[in-house]
């Protein structure tokens, strides 16, 4: 059941079951319906709601804000998609193209857009109400009753016009007018001209009719346009309303990911709970997240346990089991029990807020194809007005009679008929549905220029660890030397590991874990990356690594486990043992390596784990180039040599030691499940983490990147080929002419079929 209210105008589908019967809205004193009210807990009372506005006001009075802001909204940068560099403190139009600037954080809060729309749809209904008769009259010329008008018709056709030509068209000859100004000339730029020139003409012909114009006579009468200035003028409205609407619905993939978070949160406070709005949530609160209720923010569980729904997130079906000591995100649903967590991101610094910041940067960037438009659209504008003057020249002095108005017509035409906006729309509307579209399947985009270069990507570099395997890898077994022994050696390792974020960091942690080991206090600790660590533990000193490190070290007598991840021990400068680390392949990996390989992809494995280790996981997946034992500059050497060879090169990895290598590639492709450092230096993350997530990045690319190139396509071949015929190029072999009106139509459509076309890339299959 859904209901508004005008006291906010929200709809709601919440129910809150234990509303008392003839319980009132606190804020808009409305007698609230049980089985659709929200409800407020403060102070161990709870309070009834028909809608979220109402909510929130209450909540707002209760934490004592006076007003509620958007933050998105109240500190808003302004930005055009087609000229990114143009950016401003509040809304207006983009001075080079015209076109209404846009937020470059999207909001959910819609109103500016929904007023935009409005006001450009009652001026397109009184446009057409207006024209239709100016139409009727200039087409029913031949009709008895029209034509025993004599000169009214004209003249009611010039004030009908008016009205529709200067206020419902007064945003195209403003924004028309500041071009001329700051000789900035666009596709208003040419609606202007295209307009007031028919109009101009029309007045003129209306006021000297007898004397001035005589030698235009067409049949006998001076012939008007009064309804092609107010028919484009009507067309090029609805265009902009059409391309507003389609324009509005490039941002719902982000809208849908901000919706995600919940307005209210559970606070719990000298064990009572209180509710408040989620913009006030402090890291260190404890929150309750009871069954059904979304996650407010990032956080860890502190009591209980659940399992989520993360599939907004991640794009993964199969809810995701959470207990004590675990993270959890904010957004993502809670499907079992109750939980307590602390808060330990909030507001832009969580997860959520990252992915929507990320995607919001990849769809106002530059893809490197836009050059080719950008350079056309520098001149297209003045290379439009030169051939239209050409058009009324050439007729003028070699036409067809009467010439000066087939000179008028074409001329005009030719102005109308171009769109340069439809150049300049290809490529950012296909980045800005295609990148929204990604985030809704776990793929988050940095920028358009690592879509564009994954596109053509030939080769394959993969991280093994936590890439091509699990990334929870298990101590399997310790060899211990005596006189240490297998506990003083784990318990030893573990204390170090904490300070690390390498995954077989986290496998000794849970080893010392099960065994209820405590370990102790840790000074000096260093990290080498791809090499291992070292530290003081209680006063002792502790090397842990591999063998490079050891000899390092100047520390002998170890052996690694062939076929193993293996961690060797050192301990006051004596070896003390080794702990033998495996981890699984993950179970999707071989079908993804199959899927990728098919895509024509030469694949790679480079890792810093032994050769034997290396090599054992990529003859499970059939991958024959391998590369084990690499330090990370080893990694990036091994891409480096791949490029200077020709081939563009991606590289999936996770870890920090993988960092170097992601930014040396073409593009670099870090799983979530990695590292911040990780995440920061790849072009693209796959929130899932897994190797299909891959498959899927390539499959986004590539539809991205032809979705721009029809786009192109369409809007140079409508450019030239409407240019060509609205001049009269077809007129000698067809007697055929492109009427101003039909042109007119023509160009407001142009840049709403580029809209749609990207649009189709919501419903892509990845």
């Amino acid at each position: 059941m859904k209901e508004e209210h005008s006291c906010c105008g929200h709809h709601h589908e919440e129910t809150s079951p234990s509303a008392p019967a003839l319980a009132r809205d606190p804020i808009c004193g409305m007698e609230v319906d049980p089985a659709t009210a929200l409800s407020a807990t403060r102070a161990g009372e709870t309070s009834y709601f028909c809608c979220e506005g109402c909510r929130r006001k209450f909540m707002q009075q209760q934490i004592g804000v006076a007003h509620d802001v958007d933050p998105a909204v109240e500190n808003a940068i302004y930005t055009c998609p087609m000229h990114p560099e143009i950016q401003q403190d509040h809304p207006g139009d983009c001075p080079k193209c015209g076109m209404p600037l846009e937020p470059m954080t999207v909001s959910l809060d819609t109103s500016a857009e929904d007023h935009e729309i409005a006001d450009l749809q009652r001026r397109f209904w009184w446009a057409a109400g207006l024209s239709a008769p100016v139409l009727f009259l200039a087409m029913g010329e031949m009709l008895p009753p029209i034509h025993a008008m004599g000169g009214w018709s004209p003249i009611i056709q010039f004030w009908l016009s008016i009205p529709v030509i200067f206020w419902s068209g007064k945003p195209l000859l403003r924004r028309a007018w500041r071009s001329v100004v700051t000789w900035e000339l666009n596709m208003f730029t040419l609606i202007g001209l295209g307009v007031l020139t028919a109009f101009g003409y029309s007045v003129l012909a209306l006021l000297y009719s007898d004397t001035f114009l005589s030698a235009f006579r067409v049949n006998g009468m001076v012939p008007y346009y009064f309804e092609s200035a107010a028919v484009v003028t009507t067309l090029a409205l609805l265009g902009q309303v059409l391309e507003a609407r389609a324009r509005r619905q490039t941002g719902q993939a982000l809208r849908k990911l901000m919706g995600l978070v919940p307005q209210i949160a559970h606070v719990v406070h000298h064990l009572s709970d209180h509710d408040t709005l989620i913009d006030y949530v402090h890291v260190g609160d404890i929150l309750r997240v009871r069954p059904g209720e979304k996650v407010p923010v990032d956080g860890i569980i502190t009591e209980g346990g659940s399992t989520l729904d993360e599939s907004m997130l991640t794009g993964e079906p199969q809810p995701v089991s959470k207990q004590k000591g675990e993270t959890v995100i904010g957004g993502t649903i809670n499907q079992g029990g109750s939980f307590l967590m602390r808060a330990t991101k909030v507001g832009h610094d969580t997860v959520l807020s990252r992915i929507v910041e990320m995607v919001s940067h990849a769809q106002r960037s530059r893809a490197p194809i836009q050059r080719l438009a950008d350079h056309v659209s520098a001149w297209f504008v003045p290379a439009v007005i030169t051939v239209a003057a050409l058009t009324l020249i050439g007729w003028s002095q070699f036409g067809a009679e009467p010439r000066f108005v087939h000179a008028l017509v074409n001329a005009i035409a030719v102005l109308v008929v171009a769109c340069p906006c439809a150049l300049g729309l290809a490529t950012p509307m296909s980045i800005m549905v295609g990148s929204g579209r990604g985030a809704n399947a776990g793929i988050l985009v940095k920028d358009a220029a690592a879509l564009e270069r994954l596109c053509t990507v030939d080769t394959l570099v993969f991280d093994k660890t936590g890439t091509l395997t699990e990334g929870r890898p298990e101590v399997r077994k310790i060899v211990a030397i005596a006189p240490f022994n297998e506990s003083s050696i784990l318990e030893s390792v573990a204390a170090l590991e904490q300070s690390s974020e390498h995954p077989l960091a986290r496998a000794v942690e849970r080893a010392a874990e099960a065994r209820h080991l405590k370990p102790g206090a840790v000074t000096d600790f260093k990290a080498y990356p791809g090499l291992g660590i070292t530290g003081q533990v209680d006063g002792h000193s502790v090397v842990a690594g591999n063998r490079a490190l050891l000899e390092r070290e100047a520390i002998g007598g170890l052996d690694a486990l062939d076929g193993q991840a293996t961690i060797l021990i050192a301990i006051d400068g004596q070896a003390a043992g080794s702990m033998l680390i495996a981890d699984a392949v993950k179970s999707n990996a071989a079908a993804a390596v199959k899927k990728l390989r098919q895509l024509g992809l030469r694949l790679v494995v480079a890792s810093g784990d032994q050769p034997a280790a290396t090599a054992a996981v990529a003859a499970q997946l059939g991958i024959q180039e391998v590369h084990g034992g690499l330090a990370p500059e080893a990694k990036a050497g091994l891409i480096e040599e791949l490029r200077q060879q020709s081939h563009r090169v991606a590289m999936a990895g996770d870890g920090i030691n993988d960092a170097p290598a992601l930014a040396t590639a073409d593009v670099g492709l870090a799983m979530s499940t990695g590292t911040d450092v990780a995440m920061e230096t790849a072009g693209i993350t796959l929130l899932r983490g897994d190797l299909h997530g891959l498959v899927k990045a390539f499959h986004l690319s590539r539809a991205i990147m032809a979705n721009i190139r029809q786009n192109l396509f369409f809007a140079f071949i409508y450019n030239i080929v409407g240019i060509a015929i609205a001049a009269g190029v077809l007129y000698p072999f067809t007697g055929t002419l492109l009427n101003p009106m039909i042109a007119g139509a023509a160009m407001s459509f142009s840049s709403v079929s580029v809209i749609a076309n990207a649009l189709r890339l919501r419903w892509c299959r990845l």
